[in-house]
């Protein structure tokens, strides 16, 4: 009898006939929960029998969540695309958004596991300084299975992209600028893409009775949130600036990598403009100021995203 680790798990990502090997953290999470209902059992004529029953036929979304290093190579790159763009389909001749869907496999030592039409539904960018580039990934599926051992074939499936013969992961530090504020001396900057989404109820009374599971198959995405804060130590130049606002900003923040320039392009890229901000000022043993900002631009994130295609 073998045991599965988790460090020995490899993840794929399956969009349109393409395979994509994603190289990951440590941080793999999947699983899939079931919704019980009970109901009495006890009767006029019977009431000795106090224990309820138990009927099981319907399913939550499945959920998973990993971290993926940003690498040169950008092999990764599909994940970028997933999280930002979205698809415009058709339903009774209205146009409706929808988040890009994708299959996901995890490959462990003795089995192959299936997550059937995930989206990504929040991700955060960690811009620390001097630190590795990462993005931390988590989302929804519909059906998690068991599809084949651990040496199934995925190429079965689908295309498999070739990998690049290096990873390069990045040390960044991150640079930011709102309109004309003094943004020097930052600790620590945090970016999060959130997709708010509502699972359509899909249960029927008469799957109920024929003890038929019931897995979600559609849901409605509500709204789209890119949010984040931004940190930096309180000197000369920003003292004034702890109670400042704005409804009408433009921000952008770069990810540099460490050993080159702060007006170098900048790894990764990202201007939100307009975008609101409110500032406040945190009492420590060093003084710092944190800015919350909430972009209120409709234009396609994607493109929002000025450097890493």
């Amino acid at each position: 009898m073998s045991h599965s680790f988790l460090k020995e798990s490899k993840l794929y990502l399956e969009y349109g006939s393409s395979i994509y090997r994603i190289y990951t953290t440590a941080s793999i999470s999947y699983s899939q929960t079931f919704a019980e209902d009970s109901y009495p059992v006890k009767t006029l004529h019977d009431q000795s029998k106090m224990f309820e029953g138990s009927t099981i036929t319907k399913a939550n979304p499945a959920s998973f969540s990993f971290g993926v290093p940003l690498t040169g190579e950008k092999d990764e790159s599909i994940i970028m695309d997933l999280i930002s763009d979205i698809v415009a389909t058709s339903d009774s001749d209205i146009e409706v958004q929808q988040l890009k869907s994708f299959n996901m496999y995890v490959q462990t030592g003795a089995s192959t596991f299936k997550i059937e039409s995930c989206v990504i539904t929040s991700a955060n960018l960690d811009f620390g300084i001097k630190d590795q580039f990462l993005v931390s990934v988590e989302g929804q599926g519909t059906k998690l299975t068991r599809i084949g051992d651990g040496t199934f074939n995925l190429s079965t499936l689908g295309t498999v992209q070739s990998e690049s013969a290096t990873r390069t992961p990045k040390l960044i530090y991150p640079v930011v600028t709102i309109d004309s504020l003094y943004m020097n001396n930052i600790t620590q900057t945090t970016l999060q893409i959130q997709n708010n989404i509502n699972w359509t109820q899909s249960g029927t009374l008469h799957k109920s009775l024929n003890s038929t599971m019931i897995y979600p198959t559609t849901y409605t995405l509500d709204n789209r949130v890119v949010s984040g804060a931004i940190t930096q130590y309180q000197v000369g130049n920003n003292t004034t600036q702890f109670d400042d606002f704005s409804t009408n900003s433009n921000i952008t923040i770069k990810a540099v990598e460490v050993g080159k320039a702060s007006s170098d392009n900048g790894f990764w890229a990202v201007q939100l403009n307009p975008a609101m901000f409110t500032a406040r000022m945190e009492v420590n043993d060093i003084y710092t100021n944190s800015y919350d900002f909430r972009s209120t631009d409709n234009t396609a994130l994607g493109t929002r995203i000025t450097q890493y295609s």
